[in-house]
């Protein structure tokens, strides 16, 4: 009886240890062809005036789209987090849907709503342009990104206790200062990993800009675009290279996620 658990017990670990294996090996595997075929030509490509004109889109609509995405998800994430009302099951799920959505569907509804319609003609009178336009690489950014920011930073801020707000409520301060003061920066690591995640998230966006904005090169071109365009006419140096970069930004982006996710958490914990 002893000796049957105990098998079984040593089957059960050995399928948790190989399935672990096996995917890890998929995920290894696959991105190292890419970047076995990639960083040798990377610092050839660098200089190549569509590349740099990607990367520097990139950056440009990334750290807009960002910016953008803390603005609108502090305040919500904070007052979802700490405040009950009739109807916040249905706003989280509402703000939750671009992130269920396929990134083309969210573009193609970007696309409608500011395309040929009285909206979008509104807003182009007043020049804000976003259909075929860089301004809409960072509406499409934002759109789709902003529900996974809002997630960790709920997460964040309800993992501190409100009892250290109420204490400092007590000792004078306001709601105001009170989350400038003291719960700002026991969520420092977490916001900080939120934008890390998201912005690495907008360097990678492709389906929903590439609906809202076009594909135009040395125009639209971001380095999701240029992987496309470059792969699309066979250009194969210059479509590794875009992946490569995409590639070591992502995964960069992750270690510093993680490693600031577990110091979030283990303070927060700290402060409890």
């Amino acid at each position: 009886m002893i000796k049957n658990k105990k098998k079984a017990n040593s089957f059960f670990l050995f399928i948790i240890g190989f399935s672990i294996v096996l995917l890890i090996s998929f995920i290894l595997l696959s991105i190292s062809m890419i970047l076995i075929r990639g960083l040798p030509n990377l610092q050839k490509t660098l200089f190549i005036e569509e590349i740099q004109f990607a990367i520097q889109l990139s950056l440009y609509t990334s750290l807009i789209s960002t910016v953008l995405c803390i603005l609108f998800s502090v305040p919500i994430a904070y007052g979802i987090a700490r405040y009950d009302f009739i109807g916040k099951n249905l706003i989280n799920t509402i703000l939750d849907i671009p992130m269920a959505l396929p990134p083309v569907v969210s573009g193609v509804a970007l696309l409608l709503l500011f395309g040929n319609t009285a909206f979008g003609d509104i807003l182009a009178e007043y020049g804000f342009k976003v259909v075929f336009d860089v301004k809409g690489i960072i509406l499409a950014q934002f759109f789709v990104n902003v529900p996974y920011i809002l997630r960790i930073l709920k997460s964040t801020f309800m993992d501190i206790n409100p009892k250290l707000e109420f204490v400092s409520r007590t000792l004078g301060y306001n709601q105001i200062k009170t989350f400038f003061k003291v719960t700002l920066p026991l969520a420092k690591n977490g916001l900080i990993a939120g934008i890390v995640i998201t912005w690495a998230r907008a360097i990678g966006e492709f389906g929903a800009a590439l609906m809202l904005a076009g594909s135009t090169r040395m125009k639209t071109e971001t380095l999701p675009i240029s992987l496309f365009l470059n792969m699309s006419t066979g250009d194969l140096e210059l479509g590794l290279a875009a992946a490569t970069i995409i590639i070591l930004i992502s995964i960069s982006s992750l270690l510093i996620f993680e490693i600031l996710g577990s110091r979030q958490f283990i303070k927060i914990k700290e402060n409890s």
